[in-house]
């Protein structure tokens, strides 16, 4: 028995901490998001709008933090999680896979030429939320469920990092690209002379900041970046909180917020991406699962079941966070922007609810 307990320690133990956290912060997640409609729709909807210029330094600036904790956990999994191995890494990469291509082929064979820009919008999974839909579901989900959807979450992460990497940078300027580059550079030397300071790294992640930004680039990608080339420390247990209680309710405070009474719904894009969300992801997630057990080149767990793959496509469909950051790239200050809002926010609340009936059917 005791032999088990440094496994725990080192592997189990920071996962429970990880699921922990995250499934109470969507419930500030939500509370925020509930205080923003209601702050936009009520006679206070001024004050509310007054709020727009801090909106830059919380999308590029402190949701580089929430990037770094994206980083930081992926490289936690590439070093003893989901990532460490081909074996077990490549059921959720293809799940992920699925998840992204199927909504965004469903968002594109909707809507017309002038919505495209808007096709990574219901490629996004909100981990915070999707594990606090899965916590209400209750204790009898197995570990597998839980372990396929953070799997699956941290690959869903780096597909979105890829796609604003890609499709959501313009103008591309050299000098900031060689600043950039320097930063990073300078945090590869550090690690290799066995530099363990954070704030030495923290320090090479602003000046990949700045190279980013002057680059034309989206310059929250300096988070992950710094992420991935530090050393492995307790940074993400020190910020964990920071980013879970603080920053994601801000960024939902000040994005989620839509005053209905002003807003002229595009029907056709509000389709698209809740269709996309409710039905794209699980169908994507389901499809390609099947796909890698059919070929042999995946196996899922004993205890998992194509009814909890189903229950984590469901999760999976819900985008929040993530997809108003992706929708606030896609249309910056458009008008389609505050249609993309509601819907993101409608399709997530249709997704998590379905996962929540399914959850509760499968338990019984």
């Amino acid at each position: 028995m005791n032999q088990t307990h440094p496994l725990r320690r080192i592997v189990l133990a920071p996962l429970e901490r990880f699921l922990h956290t995250e499934a109470r912060s969507g419930i500030v997640l939500l509370f925020a998001t509930a205080l923003a409609l209601l702050w936009a729709n009520s006679q206070f909807h001024v004050s509310y709008e007054s709020l727009k210029p801090l909106r830059f330094g919380v999308n590029e600036g402190f949701m580089t933090l929430f990037f770094l904790l994206i980083g930081l956990e992926m490289r936690r999994e590439m070093l003893t999680g989901s990532l460490a191995s081909v074996g077990a890494a490549i059921v959720p990469l293809v799940a992920a896979l699925g998840g992204m291509i199927t909504p965004a082929l469903i968002f594109l064979a909707i809507v017309d030429s002038s919505l495209r820009r808007g096709w990574a919008i219901p490629t996004a999974t909100d981990i915070a939320f999707a594990v606090g839909a899965l916590t209400l579901v209750g204790t009898r989900a197995p570990p597998s469920t839980r372990a396929l959807l953070l799997a699956l979450a941290v690959m869903d992460d780096i597909g979105a990092i890829l796609i604003i990497a890609l499709f959501f940078s313009s103008g591309i300027g050299a000098s900031g690209l060689l600043i950039a580059a320097g930063g990073a550079a300078t945090a590869l030397a550090l690690r290799r002379c066995g530099v363990q300071s954070s704030i030495a790294y923290l320090l090479c992640g602003l000046a990949i900041w700045w190279g980013l930004y002057r680059a034309g680039v989206q310059p929250t990608l300096a988070g992950v970046a710094i992420g991935l080339l530090m050393p492995a420390s307790k940074l993400e247990n020190a910020l964990h909180p920071w980013v879970a209680y603080g920053i994601m309710p801000l960024f939902a405070l000040l994005n989620a917020g839509v005053a209905f009474g002003g807003v002229e719904i595009d029907a056709t894009l509000m389709a698209a991406i809740v269709i996309s969300l409710v039905l794209g992801k699980p169908l994507g997630i389901c499809l390609f699962t099947w796909l890698a057990a059919r070929t042999g080149i995946g196996t899922l767990a004993p205890d998992l079941g194509w009814r909890g793959v189903l229950l984590v496509g469901s999760l999976g469909g819900i985008g929040f966070t993530m997809s108003l950051f992706l929708a606030t790239l896609a249309f910056a200050d458009s008008p389609h922007l505050a249609t993309a809002k509601v819907a993101v926010l409608l399709g997530s609340c249709a997704a998590g609810l379905g996962a929540f009936i399914l959850g509760k059917i499968q338990a019984r």
